[in-house]
């Protein structure tokens, strides 16, 4: 008899990059929703902090618990640390939610060697240091979820953010290549990719179209929903349920996919 499906995940260690708010958070709640263990990682403890806080005052105490370390996903011993850390507290992690991500607009022939250094170290090195921290204990345990929060731009090309186009096409390589390594060990490897979603990223670039184009927020607003043909924002919740229906056990045969969450914008098959 399968568990109920707000148990799904009891007994069973998430830790989300990025889990401070939007797509994160999201995340961390749906996750606790089901009953898993949810540990917060991100750079800023205040912040984790408050996103713990506010987990355990919305969650009922039947759900999971919530718990945070902070880390710079970028540098791999601040990682190994952490998740150290993260397993005392809680066990060893079953589920691996790489979410954080960052996003800096330039047009290429602008893009120095900085901003290419900083787009691939938190959104694919970061990427990376945390697969490679959290797969020996899904081995141990022949049991395991990697759910990587890419984006539509790692299936196609936008303008003006090539290094972080580059960077999430590379999150959504690795994600297949290791799905192949690991499929036979009982751990699935995915990838979610939204479109424009409501969060912080989303808000900066609204900020500098408005910046450049004189628009007023709502045009901007209006001219990044155009690109999802039902016409809006995709809201984080609605990637965060899809990033936990690939953590379920019932998900095991889904693995190496890149999953769009974008109202229809990006259709492959």
């Amino acid at each position: 008899m399968s568990a109920p499906a707000d148990q799904a995940l009891a007994g069973r260690h998430a830790l989300v990059t990025g889990g401070a708010r939007g797509i994160g958070l999201a995340c961390a709640s749906a996750l606790l929703a089901r009953g898993a263990q949810v540990t917060l990682l991100g750079r800023g403890r205040d912040s984790l902090q408050a996103a713990v806080a506010g987990l355990s005052a919305s969650e009922p105490t039947a759900h999971g618990r919530a718990g945070f370390v902070p880390a710079d996903i970028a540098d791999m011993a601040s990682v190994q640390a952490a998740f150290e850390q993260a397993a005392r507290q809680f066990g060893p992690i079953h589920i691996l939610v790489n979410n954080a991500g960052q996003a800096t607009s330039q047009p290429f022939a602008r893009t120095d060697a900085k901003l290419w250094r900083d787009m691939m170290a938190v959104n694919l090195d970061g990427t990376f240091h945390c697969m490679q921290a959290a797969l020996p204990g899904m081995l141990a345990a022949g049991w395991g979820r990697i759910i990587n929060v890419a984006s539509t731009a790692g299936l196609i090309g936008y303008a003006y953010v090539s290094a972080y186009v580059a960077a999430k096409h590379g999150v959504i390589g690795l994600t297949r290549s290791v799905a192949l390594e690991v499929a036979r060990k009982g751990i699935t490897v995915n990838a979610v990719c939204p479109g424009y979603t409501e969060t912080d990223i989303v808000r900066d670039a609204v900020a500098n179209i408005v910046a450049k184009t004189g628009m007023s927020e709502d045009q901007a607003r209006a001219k990044l929903a155009e690109r999802n043909p039902q016409g809006r924002l995709v809201q984080p919740s609605e990637v965060a349920d899809a990033v936990a229906w690939l953590a379920l056990p019932s998900a095991s045969s889904i693995n190496g996919q890149a999953i769009s969450v974008d109202g229809g914008e990006v259709m492959t098959g």
